[in-house]
């Protein structure tokens, strides 16, 4: 029998090559029992978020039917998960969409292209506190 593992992380970009960037970054915390999963879409982010409860959503901002920052606000408003770690990850970078971004409930706002240490480092903090 084999151990399920116990944290998760959900990639949400519409650009495959941008969740594989991520998903390497983040791979050796699979050897810390983390689960790497990934959506293409918002409506599929929602879905993957209610059925897997991840404890950290790296999120993009500009996806086809269901907008970043939209997801983000249904995250914290209708499924009513204060307990996720949502990070907005954009090339929007604009003060802007800072603003959004912290009105939509999201925990933290970087920018692409991003530092792979940093993305790592917020990830290890944000699952091993």
């Amino acid at each position: 029998m084999t151990n399920k593992p116990s944290r998760k992380i959900l990639i949400v970009d519409d650009e495959a090559h941008i969740r594989l960037l991520i998903e390497q970054t983040l791979e050796d915390l699979e050897y810390e029992n983390v689960e790497i999963l990934t959506a293409d879409n918002g409506a599929d982010a929602l879905n993957t978020i209610q059925d897997l409860n991840p404890e950290l959503v790296f999120l993009d901002v500009m996806m086809p039917n269901i907008d970043g920052y939209t997801v983000c606000r249904m995250i914290r408003r209708e499924l009513k998960m204060k307990e996720v770690y949502i990070v907005i990850l954009t090339a929007k970078g604009q003060e802007y969409d800072r603003r959004l971004s912290e009105e939509s409930g999201a925990n933290k706002f970087m920018t692409k292209p991003f530092n792979p240490d940093e993305l790592l480092e917020l990830a290890k903090k944000v699952l091993f506190k």
